[in-house]
Parts: structure tokens; sequence; C-alpha cells
């Protein structure tokens, strides 16, 4: 192991950590002491230096490493760019009536029937990170790209799990209904009906993204490797 893939390593390892420790064993404690803004406040200011630590050592590894297999086939882009439109639409669809995300009526937005992407998962955005973290391990199968991508699917998919326990505890009977209703892995074959507005939303956040890859990292990404 070279130092620079130990500094990712290490990293990646306290952007995670720092996120799951401000988020559960010592959230009460600090937003006793600091006050809810205080601990916002800390909160960020750590994401934000974890996450620009990530990056830059993610960075400062040479994008020539051996791959675990050849990425650069056209069946592995096909593969990336169809998994990454499902990311997409997962995340446009997830800020309609999300009863996880934090909003007042969310007790009630629990008690209605799952719609849209919720048919998919209770964790449309949960999940989109980790189909993020699949494309691109699809056709960049490099150690940075597996530390880093392995780091970003733990923290979603190991954070919804641990979302779940926290609304059960705030929100009873009728988060535990909402799980009822709901499934925490993905029912993809559902994808295709979830409606016009996550797949519209999804659709354009998809072309945008991949269109700005090119400019951010230098490789055509989507439909714009083949225009």
């Amino acid at each position: 192991m070279t130092e620079q893939l130990a500094n990712l390593i290490a990293a990646s390892l306290a952007f995670v950590g720092t996120h799951f420790a401000l988020s559960h064993p010592f959230r009460a404690g600090l937003v006793k002491r600091l006050g809810q803004p205080g601990f916002m406040g800390l909160y960020s200011v750590v994401a934000l230096v974890t996450f620009g630590w990530m990056v830059l050592a993610f960075r400062a590894l040479p994008m020539v490493e051996v791959p675990l297999w050849d990425g650069t086939r056209d069946v592995a882009w096909v593969l990336s760019s169809v998994v990454m439109l499902m990311a997409a639409v997962l995340f446009a669809g997830s800020f309609q009536g999300n009863p996880a995300l934090p909003d007042p009526r969310a007790k009630e937005l629990a008690r209605k029937d799952p719609h849209g992407v919720f048919k998919v998962t209770r964790h449309p955005m949960m999940w989109s990170f980790a189909l993020w973290s699949v494309s691109h391990v699809l056709v960049s199968p490099t150690p940075r790209v597996l530390v880093l991508s392995g780091a970003m699917a733990f923290l979603a998919l190991v954070g919804a799990r641990l979302q779940d326990s926290k609304k059960l505890a705030a929100m009873g009977a009728n988060w535990e209904s909402w799980e009822r209703r709901t499934s925490f892995l993905p029912r993809l074959t559902v994808l295709p009906a979830v409606g016009l507005v996550p797949w519209l939303g999804g659709f354009a956040l998809w072309l945008g993204a991949t269109w700005l890859h090119v400019m951010l990292v230098g490789i055509p990404a989507g439909i714009w490797r083949w225009l």
C-alpha cells in the first residue's frame, strides 16, 4: 500500500466516522451544550474539513492505476450510465413528501401510502448515493475509486439503517407503519412506474451531471461519451 492510498483510507475513515459519531452517540450531548445552531455549525465544519481531506487525498493519487477489470469497454459504460440514471431518478424523487427528511409534517407523511420513488425504497436518497458509487466502480475499478466509492456507499446504507432506528424512536407507530409498507432494499423493477416528475427531474439531473463530468474530471460520461 502506498502512502497516498493510506492517506485516502484515513481521510475516508475520518469522514465516515465523524459523520456517524456526530449524528448518533455524540449528538444529544453536543446539542445540549452548544444548542442546535452551534451543533449544526460544528457538524458542518467537521464534514467540510474531512470531506475536503478526502477529495485532496483522492486527487493526490495517480489516475493511471491498475484496474481490477477493463472499465473502458462500452458495456461497462452502458451499465454505468443506466445505474447513474436510476440514481438520479431516485435522488430527484426523494424530495417529494419524504418523512425521513426534517419536516414538521413528517408523521403525517409517514401515514400516507407510499408514492413515487418510495414505492422502490423508503431511502431513495441514500440508495442514490450507493448507486452513484456502483456506477463509478463499474468503469474505474482502481484502488482510489474503490476506497472513495466504498466509503460513500457504506455511509449511505449504514446511515439509512441507523436512520430507521432513529425515526422509529422519534415517530413510533407512524414510522413503524411506514417501514411495513415500504422496502429498505430497492425494488428496481418498480422504478419505471414512479411517475413523471421523478423521471423528468432525474433525467435532467443525469444529463447535466454527465455533461459537466468531462469538464470536472476530463472524462466524457453518459450519452456524451458517444456523441
